[in-house]
């Protein structure tokens, strides 16, 4: 395996593998014994940067969620994780109430939200500090000052370690970080973006994003980490839920445009050059690349880690690296 550092705190900044885990669907759509199963394996190869989030997975039954969080909880007492494990969690997309959702109903991000919701993550995953913890989308009906100084007295408190964001506007997310150096605060430190080989539109609409998608790793989001080496991004669905890979399976939408059957070509291409999988190959460029990018795949069997981990060790070179990032 390979590491990386997150955050910059000398107290909370952490050593992480160079592949995240996704978790969201463990105790759900993914039954206990394989999440065990897949968990086992992948701390055995060296793993430790689990991923998962307070809301995951109430879509499964119309509920609030904390079905991911629960049976980490539980895998880590039955196997007696302490912080050698590093988890991150989320808060602010957890539905009020059973039968709603975080378009509608989320529980937002203020100052007392933010707190009650860790204490909840904190009683679940059975953890006295959250190592990471992320605002995992906008709420605009809060100031962000209160936001700001609501993640920062848990730090101060010692219940997390360090901050992060997710599917935030990058106006946003400077605004939040300015907010906190001024009071001489911490800030957010990680990233956790939807990013992958192929490039999506970004001006397709969503109840979510009105104005076009800000949960994706654009153009304002890879300058933004190029100009802040401190920061880093963490890739959600790098492999885009199987799409590279399974023919009965197509691309998101907002993948289909004349630039993606180039960039799939090149995929293909570095793939049969290296005997990888087109997974593989996805996963090697982001972990390899200039940018601090660490994808975070999920798994739902133990044959998919062992091909997602393998990924970990495959290099590749700069003629092929430079293909990659070139096709348009």
């Amino acid at each position: 395996m390979k590491y990386r550092t997150i955050g910059t705190d000398p107290h909370n900044r952490r050593e992480v593998s160079a592949l995240a885990l996704g978790a969201m669907l463990f105790g759900s759509y993914t039954d206990e014994r394989t999440s065990f199963a897949v968990l086992d394996r992948y701390v055995e190869a060296g793993g430790n940067f689990i991923d998962t989030s307070d809301n995951y997975a109430y879509w499964v039954d119309g509920g609030q969620g904390g079905h991911s969080e629960e049976l980490l909880g539980r895998w880590r007492r039955s196997r007696g994780i302490g912080d050698e494990v590093v988890i991150a969690t989320k808060v602010g997309a957890r539905p009020l109430a059973p039968g709603t959702g975080f378009i509608d109903n989320p529980e937002g991000l203020s100052a007392k939200v933010i707190r009650e919701s860790a204490e909840r993550s904190r009683e679940r995953l059975g953890m006295e500090k959250l190592d990471l913890l992320y605002a995992h989308i906008e709420d605009p009906t809060v100031p962000l000052q209160e936001t700001v100084e609501g993640f920062a007295a848990l730090i101060a408190e010692g219940t997390v370690g360090l901050l992060g964001v997710s599917n935030h506007a990058m106006w946003r997310v400077e605004r939040a970080r300015a907010l906190a150096a001024a009071a001489g605060l911490p800030g957010y430190e990680v990233l956790q973006y939807q990013h992958s080989h192929l490039r999506p539109r970004y001006d397709v609409p969503s109840d979510l994003f009105p104005d076009g998608s800000l949960g994706h790793a654009g153009a304002e989001l890879l300058g933004y980490l190029r100009a802040e080496p401190a920061l880093t991004l963490v890739a959600y669905s790098p492999l885009l839920a199987g799409a590279y890979v399974r023919e009965d399976k197509p691309l998101p939408s907002d993948y289909e445009h004349p630039g993606t059957p180039a960039r799939l070509a090149v995929l293909r291409e570095v793939a049969r050059e290296t005997g990888a999988t087109v997974n593989q190959v996805v996963l090697a460029w982001q972990m390899g690349g200039q940018l601090p990018v660490i994808p975070l795949a999920g798994a739902s069997s133990v044959a998919q880690l062992e091909e997602n981990l393998a990924a970990v060790e495959l290099e590749l070179t700069a003629d092929q690296r430079a293909r990659l990032d070139a096709a348009h």
